[in-house]
């Protein structure tokens, strides 16, 4: 074991982890193989000189009083298992090894591993690579944990039959399953796409597996991220963003900038920038609302096309849940606020975090009482007009 200092770093530099894990995990798999080798239930410690470049183990012996009953074997611990004798040493033993030894400390006393024959080699490294593998895993939950909600991109590398598409991004695979995949996208082997990481978690069988999502609102917002440069540079906000993916979204962008116009960033020059984000999303038609702090005015924006009459909000909406809102619209701009198979009015309550109840008016009653006054204004003032042409 002369050059297990250098294994070791050759070691954490190829799998990308810190020296001191490696370093834990072969004293870890030591410990397991002394026990598995020599006895379960004796306590066992490793460490690393490396100074002198060596792996030493040993086994401890806790110093006891001479009369305690846990030196007779005939103790149980905590979980009414038989307590082995030969973890314990009695003081007046102690003080022949060292005087300076008081109860409470502990005896290390030396073995040579490689004493334990082959088999124990063989133990060693199963156990340390099982070890090292976890570490690797742990690292990769903890990079993916923190790209949750941003794109990544891969190459297709295979469709099972519940149309689950299994992706390869770096050194990992990661799974886009049917339900997050955008209506009508199909796949195929070799295909490159983007996605967003929705979820990373550990399977005691399969392992290490990573979510990813097209149908997120986040994916949408990431992607907008990626094509305006405004976005990316936080001069643009995304306030909230509601999709049906595949059909329809709604996004509400602000700015603090005045020179800033946050709705003509996003859309681009002739539309260049969310026709590019919309091919992405498989034809998904994009609605940019600039937000407003006042909901009133925000629900009402976030209705356009449609006309809004008057907003009257709920106040007293449980926390948690969703408000409520009257809305007060002319019958003409019904269909507009309800639009395509109700797709407007559900992405407005998505956006808004509002439940909306459409109140109609008829726009001929809304208008009758403004054009019989000007109607009237007209008579009255007819005859003076013709009287002044004689004059």
């Amino acid at each position: 074991m002369d050059k297990i200092i250098d294994i070791l770093d050759s070691i954490a530099y190829e799998k990308g982890l810190k020296v001191e894990d490696v370093e834990q995990a072969l004293k870890e798999a030591l410990i397991k193989t002394a026990q598995k080798m020599v006895d379960p239930s004796l306590n066992f410690d490793a460490q690393i000189d490396r100074v002198n470049k060596k792996l030493e183990l040993f086994q401890k012996l806790e110093v006891v009083e001479n009369n305690d009953e846990r030196l007779l074997g005939n103790s149980l611990d905590q979980y009414n298992n038989l307590i082995n004798p030969e973890n314990f040493i009695c003081i007046d033993e102690a003080k022949k090894i060292d005087s300076d030894l008081e109860v409470g400390d502990s005896v290390d006393y030396d073995l040579e591993f490689e004493n334990m024959g082959r088999n124990a080699a063989t133990i060693l490294h199963n156990n340390f690579e099982y070890k090292i593998q976890r570490f690797i895993e742990e690292n990769l939950v903890t990079k993916f944990k923190n790209k949750i909600g941003k794109i990544v991109n891969g190459s297709v590398t295979r469709v099972d039959r519940a149309e689950n598409t299994f992706i390869e991004i770096g050194e990992v695979k990661a799974i886009l399953p049917r339900k997050n995949r955008i209506k009508g996208e199909i796949f195929k082997v070799g295909d490159h796409l983007k996605a967003v990481v929705k979820a990373v978690k550990i399977d005691k069988s399969l392992g290490l597996i990573i979510e990813i999502s097209r149908t997120s609102p986040k994916f949408l917002e990431a992607l907008i991220a990626l094509e305006v440069p405004e976005v990316k540079d936080n001069r643009i906000t995304i306030e909230a963003s509601a999709r049906i993916p595949g059909s329809r979204a709604k996004i509400a962008l602000s700015t603090i900038e005045p020179n800033i116009d946050p709705i003509g960033s996003v859309v681009g020059v002739k539309g260049v920038r969310i026709s590019s984000i919309s091919q992405e999303l498989n034809g998904e038609s994009i609605d940019c609302v600039e937000y407003s702090t006042v909901p009133e005015m925000f629900l009402s924006r976030a209705l356009s096309p449609a006309i809004i009459s008057s907003v009257v909000i709920d106040k007293s909406a449980i926390p948690g849940k969703n408000s409520k809102a009257v809305v007060t619209i002319p019958s003409d701009q019904k269909s507009k606020a309800i639009g395509r198979v109700g797709l407007n009015i559900r992405l407005a309550s998505m956006l808004t975090k509002t439940d909306i109840e459409l109140k109609e008016i008829e726009a001929t009653n809304a208008l009758s009482g403004f054009a019989n006054d000007q109607q009237n204004d007209n008579k009255s003032a007819a005859p003076v007009d013709l009287e002044a042409l004689f004059k």
